[in-house]
């Protein structure tokens, strides 16, 4: 017959087998990572190419704001693409290995229909391995799954994972997983963030990040 201690230990056990097996327990995602060396000239700036920069982006206190209207122009005079304001990651273009992205974002209430990070790079017909969207307080893998509800006005630790050979992508929220499943291949990604416009756009959007860091995992 089982003590009442012994019975105890074992539900508590079972709690914590349960509660780490569904991702629901906060993890260093960066163990077995070396973070990369970035500053400033790491981070280019797409914006409406008929704009100055200090009309769609600023860098204040550590953190960068990038905002858009729906109206505006492209990041060049040939691209057909929608308005976006983003930080594209240059200097750590990769086409091999395990990748990950790491910052802290904010939305503010009313922005939505917009992608505010992307794993850039697919096979055709497609652009981007990984896409996540603002939608009405809520954000998205895509337009599906829901990663994280009551997404205005509060700043959040986002983690994205890309295993190449693998062909999968992780994100984390808070060091919480949200969504595992297969990326889109192609031959070459790089990370962004910011403001991209998608369906169903606000007039105005934004996202803010800080502490953007990139990390490689040790072979």
């Amino acid at each position: 017959m089982i003590s009442p201690i012994h019975l105890e230990l074992c539900i508590t056990f079972v709690y914590l087998l349960l509660h780490i097996t569904t991702g629901c327990e906060p993890i260093d995602t960066t163990l077995g990572f070396v973070s990369q060396p970035l500053n400033q000239s790491n981070f280019d700036i797409q914006k409406p190419y008929d704009i100055p920069l200090e009309q769609r982006y600023s860098f204040s206190k550590g953190v960068h704001k990038l905002w858009v209207i729906k109206t505006d122009k492209p990041h060049s005079n040939t691209s057909h693409t929608r308005a976006r304001t983003e930080i594209r990651i240059q200097g750590y273009d990769y086409t091999s290995g395990v990748w990950q992205f790491e910052a802290y974002g904010y939305v503010p209430c009313g922005t939505t229909g917009v992608s505010i990070m992307q794993v850039f790079g697919s096979e055709p017909p497609h652009a981007t391995t990984t896409m996540l969207r603002a939608y009405n307080d809520g954000l998205y893998y895509y337009t599906n799954p829901l990663i994280l509800s009551h997404l205005y006005n509060r700043w959040f630790r986002l983690n994205v994972i890309h295993d190449v050979e693998r062909n999968n992508v992780k994100v984390y929220i808070d060091g919480v997983l949200k969504y595992e499943g297969r990326g889109r291949r192609g031959t070459s990604h790089y990370f962004k963030c910011g403001v991209y416009t998608q369906d169903h756009p606000s007039f105005y959007m934004e996202s803010r990040w800080r502490d953007i860091k990139i990390f490689k995992r040790q072979d």
